[in-house]
């Protein structure tokens, strides 16, 4: 007898579907399915994700294996290897892609009063992007190098909660100055950035759209000192000063003043040059802010180990992007989840729980932390008893 519901089904609640059905229906993804819908495919692949199957045999493997609990955790359709790779091949990865936003607006409410480790106002954003190596003989459109295939996801994450804010799928040669044309700049925000996106056109486009860039500077820079400001050498700041651009093409894409800032990582004792349109926040801060960049790279490690998006299931563009944005959903779901019920176990520990108790009928709050659910009593019936 079936009481209860799988912690399956009880993770799955914390996703708006009226959301998910209005994703499927702006790219008509449920267009001649007559069994297994794109919420299957969700289900099936959120499945994979959390319990890291390795192959689409793996996962068909696990879910027969367990059919009389199908229903229960809200699969309707047959779990076919074929069916799911067919799925995965031609239904829109825009569908997942948007889902996702939905899923990450309402994880930035919920994390928007996270503390990152410094005490702004304004919301401060990390970008980066993380190479995935693929089989250039498998995936032949996603062009790296010669003889070499991979893809990248550029990321915008939003330090407060490490909650990813924009996800761009390319492969692997587009550089990454390229995708500080797609943004949509926030006014007031800060982006903090490697010096690989140094490029002094696209960053007075985030000047100009009144937002705020904390970025490495090249060796090789050549610019003009203004004049510099006092500073407190027993911070690790160096120098604080305005300046203007040497080079001739630098000073025409940028012809406003920049602030550089020089500090020395007594840690490291690695001397770091920093290059901002802030004049108003405290150098160590903007030292500081440059440090809190690596959330972003222990984002991607975090994924990478503990997420199924080094191997996957298919090897079509649209398969792989399909796979990465509901990973991707399924890393806020976790954060969401973590949110709701105010647990303070990391998200490796819910993930590493959840991963082997998806099939229990327990009450997930309990299963998350531990503690002892006691059963109420029913109320006692009225009815006599026949035989006594």
């Amino acid at each position: 007898m079936n009481s209860g519901k799988t912690i399956f089904s009880q993770l799955m609640e914390f996703l708006p579907i009226h959301e998910f059905r209005k994703c499927v229906a702006r790219y008509n993804g449920n267009y001649k399915v007559k069994s297994f819908s794109c919420w299957d495919q969700f289900l099936c692949m959120a499945f994979a994700q959390l319990t890291y199957r390795e192959s689409l045999r793996d996962i068909q493997a696990c879910l027969r294996g367990t059919r009389h609990k199908l229903y229960h955790m809200g699969i309707r359709g047959n779990v076919s290897r074929n069916t799911l790779a067919n799925a995965n091949k031609i239904r829109d990865w825009r569908i997942y892609s948007d889902f996702a936003q939905v899923l990450i607006r309402k994880a930035r409410r919920l994390y928007s009063n996270e503390s990152f480790g410094l005490k702004l106002d304004q919301t401060v954003y990390a970008l980066d992007s993380t190479t995935i190596d693929l089989c250039l003989s498998l995936f032949p459109w996603a062009i790296f190098r010669k003889r070499k295939g991979a893809v990248k996801m550029h990321t915008l994450l939003d330090l407060r909660g490490s909650i990813p804010t924009v996800v761009i799928i390319t492969h692997g040669r587009v550089h990454d100055v390229n995708i500080l044309d797609q943004l949509i700049i926030e006014a007031g925000a800060m982006y903090i950035m490697d010096r690989g996106y140094l490029d002094f056109a696209r960053l007075f486009m985030i000047h100009q759209t009144s937002g705020f860039f904390v970025i490495r500077a090249k060796r090789n820079f050549n610019f003009r000192r203004l004049y510099s400001h006092t500073i407190d050498k027993s911070t690790g700041i160096q120098c604080d000063q305005t300046i203007v651009p040497q080079n001739f093409y630098a000073q025409k894409n940028y012809p406003e003043k920049l602030r550089r800032i020089r500090y020395l990582d007594v840690n490291t004792n690695k001397r770091l040059v920093f290059l901002t349109n802030n004049f108003t926040l405290p150098a160590k801060t903007i030292a500081e802010l440059y440090r809190c960049r690596w959330q972003i790279e222990l984002f991607f490690k975090w994924i990478k180990q503990h997420l199924r998006i080094k191997a996957f299931y298919g090897t079509s563009e649209n398969a792989i992007k399909t796979q990465i944005w509901i990973a991707i959903s399924i890393y806020v779901l976790v954060a969401i989840v973590k949110k709701d019920l105010k647990l303070d176990q990391s998200l490796y520990t819910i993930l590493q729980v959840l991963s082997v108790t998806l099939f229990e009928k327990e009450p997930i709050l309990q299963v998350l932390t531990n503690n002892d659910y006691i059963k109420p009593n029913p109320v006692p019936s009225n009815q006599l008893n026949l035989f006594e």
